[in-house]
């Protein structure tokens, strides 16, 4: 009798016996066990409402203006976030079928390419930038917290002295705050997040549509950004800021493209998540970072005292607003546009990923918080402080690894195993999966490889343009690489498909 039931719709879940037998394995937790059937209750909508409220973000707000910044007008910047973000949707829907089908979230799914072992590797890659990204979301959500307490309270922002490493005591405080929010929500589960998720989608858009319609009155018009002509005259002079810009605009959802089966998995239907996402990712970007533009546009007519650099930070533009209820409600959307994208973007991720290094020692709650931990010693104020740094250096960078990893899974899920995987062994520490001592070595030279093109450009001077290509270069390599390996010198523990098979 197999081990597993496949159901009509292609789903699959463990038999009750198998589920048990592997409740006592090294390799299993609950955080990190296939979701039961019943428990698949994602729907189109949520699965919108996810990207639509981690899209309404600080981050995709400003994209506009490191391009524009680079020298860019405003509809090639738009195109450009559009087209990085319709291609970085394809590894993203690669990746999230597994997660609908087997119930199963990332770390889990990369041990069938990696093995139970190696999936640390993949893993831990994607955990360090997630918490990247938490830090610096949660530097974005105390700062709106602090203009949020600054129209509140008068003296708030000296209330406690001076600056202390830069900032002063109440930004400190600020940031701790929102950043404990953040832990608070993790602790009571993915339900809770489903949740939030469900109501700030809408709630972040009403808000920024009514901030763009008023200023937009306010100006008079949509301002002087829509009649700028950009500094590129031919492709020569546009390609060399094109190209690593939309590799940095694939790089800002790279995290998504691996982890998508920590949400996937809860889907109802490969249809109905593959629908949400598709509907939802590319158009709210885009709008969503149209919004930013005009909103700066209009802005720079209705406050031209407020330096340019500085007219890009909505936190920053709402704290000129003289009427304290308005600078409180638009730091209360920022605030919950903040935490939805952060937790659902940068913190379920890494908890995952930390409990699989260590599935009996880490819970999902537990993996929470070294994830916030490792966010704060990131320094996220540091990396926010120059725009096009935080485009060139920060996204442009991590992208070839995360592109790397990829270019694996993609290629052992849909090409090498057709989409089959043994469940069971997922959890076993001997089956398919353990290779060698837990580690499929193909994988981890695939990977290696891929990162060792991307990022070759960074020391060797002659092959910078490579690395402008980064994402497309890692995963373009290691997809061929692993997929050779496999063919050529597969895994000797009886056959792959044999094994699967049974």
């Amino acid at each position: 009798m197999s081990e597993a039931i496949q159901y009509e719709d292609g789903r699959v879940e463990l038999r009750p016996e198998v589920l048990q037998e592997i409740s006592r394995s090294p390799l299993y937790n609950e955080d990190l066990a296939p979701v039961p059937i019943e428990k698949r209750n994602w729907t189109t909508y949520n699965y919108a409402a996810l990207w639509i409220s981690m899209a309404h973000c600080i981050p995709t707000y400003m994209l506009s203006s490191g391009l524009i910044s680079a020298g860019m007008n405003w509809w090639q910047a738009l195109v450009t976030i559009l087209l990085g973000n319709t291609i970085v949707l394809i590894p993203i829907l690669l990746n999230s079928h597994p997660g609908t089908k087997y119930g199963i979230p990332f770390p889990v799914f990369a041990r069938a390419s990696y093995g139970t072992i190696g999936s640390n590797l993949p893993a831990l890659m994607r955990a360090i930038v997630a918490c990247g990204w938490f830090g610096i979301q949660a530097w974005i959500g105390g700062q709106a917290l602090q203009t949020f307490f600054g129209a509140i309270i008068p003296s708030w922002h000296t209330l406690l002295g001076g600056a202390i490493g830069g900032h002063t005591p109440t930004e400190w405080i600020s940031f701790l705050l929102f950043w404990a929010l953040n832990i608070f929500i993790i602790y009571r589960g993915m339900d809770l997040l489903r949740h939030v998720e469900n109501w700030a989608a809408p709630f972040v858009l009403v808000m920024t549509a009514i901030l763009l319609g008023w200023i937009v009155w306010k100006a008079g018009g949509f301002g002087h950004l829509f009649q700028e002509p950009g500094k590129f005259r031919s492709w020569s002079e546009f390609r060399p800021i094109f190209i690593p810009s939309l590799t940095a605009m694939i790089g800002f959802w790279a995290t998504l493209s691996l982890n998508m089966p920590d949400f996937t998995r809860f889907g109802r239907s490969q249809r109905e998540q593959a629908v949400g996402q598709v509907v939802a990712l590319p158009t709210t970007m885009t709008v969503f970072a149209a919004m930013g533009i005009i909103i700066t546009s209009a802005a720079v007519i209705v406050f031209p005292q407020m330096p340019l650099n500085e007219i890009w930070d909505p936190v920053k533009l709402v704290g000129q607003f003289s009427q304290a209820w308005v600078i409180a409600i638009s730091m209360f959307t920022i605030v919950v546009a903040t935490l939805s994208v952060n937790i659902a973007a940068n913190v379920v991720s890494p908890a995952n990923d930390f409990a699989n290094a260590f599935p009996r020692w880490i819970s999902f709650r537990t993996g929470g918080l070294i994830t916030g931990i490792v966010g704060i010693l990131m320094q996220p104020w540091k990396l926010l402080a120059d725009p096009t740094g935080y485009i060139f250096a920060w996204l442009l960078g991590y992208s070839g690894g995360l592109g790397s990893i990829a270019g694996v899974l993609v290629a052992d899920y849909w090409l090498v195993r057709d989409k089959k995987l043994v469940l069971a062994d997922l959890y076993r520490t001997r089956g398919v999966y353990t290779y060698a001592l837990g580690w499929n070595w193909r994988a981890v030279v695939a990977t290696l490889l891929g990162c060792a093109l991307a990022w070759i450009g960074l020391v060797v001077p002659r092959l910078r343009p490579i690395y402008d290509y980064a994402w497309f270069v890692g995963f373009g390599t290691s997809f061929i690489v692993h997929l050779v390996l496999m063919k050529l010198l597969p895994p000797q523990l009886s056959t792959v498909a044999e094994a699967e098979a049974g």
